[in-house]
């Protein structure tokens, strides 16, 4: 994968399946890949942000973790933009 921009679509996961979809986008992430853009819902999707900025901030790849445009996504860096 060397899209520059990622983005992984969380909804109706349970926290297990969307950290096996994150870790395999992590694992496949090129190069040129500078964010994994991760949509997990506001409402329901509270407990994967929880999980995603509690489990993902000590990921070796992962430089820091930002919200979204909006409540519903997390953004993961793996690479800084100048």
């Amino acid at each position: 994968m060397n899209e520059p921009f990622v983005k992984i679509d969380l909804h109706g996961m349970r926290q297990d399946e969307a950290m096996k979809a994150i870790d395999r986008a992590l694992a496949s992430a090129g190069p040129a890949t500078y964010q994994l853009q991760l949509i997990h819902g506001y409402n329901r999707g509270t407990n994967l942000r929880s999980m995603i900025q509690d489990w993902y901030r000590y990921e070796a790849k992962v430089k820091r973790i930002i919200p979204g445009d909006n409540p519903g996504i997390t953004i993961l860096v793996l690479k800084e933009l100048y």
